[in-house]
């Protein structure tokens, strides 16, 4: 079986003592290369990577001193690509809602639409999207949401090449918190809004963000993401 080879990313991250992220990249196509996250939550039993991104011989030696890997979590239908990675050479379970038609391979090994069980979190599901995705609230200090494409936000455009670093602002990712503007066109069905949605995902409360892409939000993350939000939807219930 062939899997996608790493692509550049920086060092593991501390948040707490049970939270930690990478930031890497990915390469979309011959000319566009962007930024790619990985949160990774740590418990008695080994690690849940969140997002998970494939890391190089030294990331992966620099992972497996915080624990094994015993599961990947994916919150959005739309990433996958290094999830049967992980399947093979850690035997990590594969936890994600299995009616996403994305990416049908691997096998999902529990379906969080019906069952979602690690310790001291909170999945949030969106239920009006045409493919799957999900948020997981940590709470601690600080509350830290992590999202896959929904949310994103965008500290800097590291990890970004040149042709992205100069696109992402035109095409709706601006150096701020955003719903990701691509994510939303494909997931919103004909006449329908999502804006319902977000707004119940926010009743939740956090402090901090990591999304996908971009970069760590440490702080003020629930006002960003109020804020982009109503710049999203901004008119539609005029």
């Amino acid at each position: 079986m062939s899997y996608a080879k790493p692509c550049p990313h920086g060092p593991i991250e501390t948040i707490t003592d049970r939270l930690s992220f990478v930031r890497g990249s990915m390469r979309m196509n011959a000319l566009l290369r962007i930024s790619r996250n990985m949160g990774i939550v740590r418990d008695e039993d080994g690690l849940t990577l969140v997002n998970p991104i494939r890391l190089t011989a030294s990331g992966e030696e620099a992972l497996a001193r915080l624990g094994a890997v015993r599961r990947i979590l994916r919150l959005g239908a739309m990433h996958g690509i290094d999830d049967a990675y992980y399947k093979v050479r850690f035997g990590a379970e594969l936890w994600a809602d299995a009616g996403g038609t994305i990416y049908p391979e691997p096998p999902v090994d529990r379906d969080i639409a019906t069952e979602f069980s690690l310790p001291n979190a909170k999945l949030f599901r969106f239920q009006q999207t045409r493919q799957p995705e999900a948020a997981l609230l940590i709470p601690g200090a600080p509350r830290v949401l992590f999202t896959c494409d929904a949310i994103q936000h965008y500290g800097d455009y590291t990890y970004n090449n040149r042709m992205a670093r100069m696109a992402l602002p035109f095409i709706g990712f601006p150096k701020t918190t955003v719903v990701g503007p691509i994510w939303l066109k494909r997931m919103t069905g004909p006449g329908a809004s999502l804006q319902g949605e977000f707004e119940r995902l926010l009743e939740l409360d956090f402090d901090a963000l990591l999304s996908a892409h971009g970069t760590y939000l440490d702080d003020g993350a629930k006002a960003g993401v109020q804020a982009a939000v109503a710049r999203a939807f901004r008119g539609s219930r005029d």
